[in-house]
């Protein structure tokens, strides 16, 4: 892998001003956006900024999203989510709670299994390889794995990994389905400057506003994404907004978002990939084939479409995944459901989970000693 990554060096671009290099990062975005749009991917929108941004961190970028910005595009994301949660969803969960429950469960376990093997294996310390493999959202995983020792710098290099991995492999699933099992006909064209229906994206854009930097203020994790979610739950279900995301508004958002994840793959942590980068995939393609049973299951037994039996299960995070399902033919609040109840599961029992893991594989999960200064000693969402 190191000699994948030595060919970038000749094309290093940290030299070049921030302008220019935030010129170059957006004509790559567009170029990647337009392939995976003519090759009929979902999700383009996010997966092209993403790609864009991974090959500017490697070649010495300095270019960032800045903090507020991707704080209020996760707000955005909060806000897609909550329009795909109506008042039904709870219905629906409660009705077939054992479906959720066991679709929550099975990938925690799955997740928590690999990472007791990476941790006997002394592939990562201490509690590194289990943080690294939960299916949550990855900035709360990482925020969480500093806050109990471990090295969140390989943290952020499993979670980054698989979401790139998941989102690609989710897109792909996506794609085929909708060209073999889909209704067949074309995709309605998307409306990118419908008519503003001013008042619901007053309030639309004040929730993913303010519950995004409260989110931040109050330190929870992945709060900027979560509290918007959670408060518009609440308040679109009880009548008092109603949530309005045009094309464009999503479009920034995705793009935010992408950039966000592909520009902390910064040469070092590339660098660094190139030890562990073998198993470190193998056990995230393994996860993801695991998953990928768990939702034949929920086909066989449950009834539910490949696709969004494929989505609910998939172990990127529910923010990734979201984006995915909105531009799929898929039951999108089932998806939504299935995601956001792991995401909650894994949040509160993580670090009780990641202690029990590690006292099961005989290792100490002492803070390990630092292996590179590969990432900000703090999360760009508290700069």
């Amino acid at each position: 892998m190191s000699s994948l990554l030595e060919p970038s060096r000749r094309f290093a671009i940290g030299g070049r001003s921030r302008p220019v290099q935030g010129v170059a990062l957006l004509g790559l975005s567009v170029i990647f956006i337009a392939i995976l749009e003519l090759a009929g991917l979902p999700a383009a929108l996010f997966l092209g900024p993403m790609v864009a941004g991974i090959i500017i961190a490697g070649a010495d970028g300095t270019v960032r999203v800045p903090p507020n910005l991707f704080v209020l595009a996760q707000g955005v994301i909060g806000c897609l989510m909550v329009r795909a949660l109506p008042a039904s969803v709870i219905g629906e969960i409660a009705k077939d709670w054992p479906i959720f429950a066991i679709g929550v469960l099975s990938v925690i376990v799955a997740a928590n299994a690999i990472g007791l093997v990476l941790t006997r294996l002394r592939v990562l310390p201490g509690t590194t390889a289990i943080w690294g493999a939960s299916p949550g959202a990855a900035t709360a995983m990482i925020i969480m794995a500093e806050a109990h020792g471990a090295d969140f710098r390989l943290v952020a290099l499993m979670q980054y990994i698989r979401v790139v991995c998941v989102a690609i492999a989710a897109s792909l699933v996506a794609r085929i389905w909708a060209s073999g099992g889909g209704s067949g006909l074309p995709p309605p064209p998307v409306e990118w400057f419908p008519a503003i229906v001013w008042v619901p994206l007053l309030q639309t854009l004040a929730l993913a506003f303010i519950g995004a930097f409260v989110g931040r203020w109050l330190r929870l994790p992945a709060g900027s994404m979560l509290l918007p979610m959670i408060l518009g739950v609440v308040l679109q279900n009880t009548g008092i907004i109603q949530i309005e995301l045009p094309q464009w508004l999503l479009a920034i958002s995705y793009a935010l978002a992408g950039w966000s994840i592909g520009l902390r793959f910064t040469r070092d942590i590339l660098g660094h990939a190139a030890r562990v980068f073998p198993q470190i995939l193998a056990s995230t393609l393994l996860l993801i084939a695991i998953c990928g049973l768990f939702a034949v299951g929920l086909v066989m037994f449950a009834g539910v479409d490949p696709l969004t039996a494929y989505l609910a299960t998939s172990p990127g995070g529910a923010d990734s995944v979201a984006i995915i399902a909105a531009s799929s033919k898929v039951d999108v609040p089932f998806v939504i459901a299935m995601q956001t109840a792991r995401f909650l599961v894994v949040l509160m029992t993580g670090p009780s989970l990641a202690r029990l893991i590690v006292r099961l594989a005989g290792v100490s999960d002492a803070p390990p000693p630092k292996v590179m200064d590969m990432t900000p000693a703090r999360d760009p969402l508290d700069t």
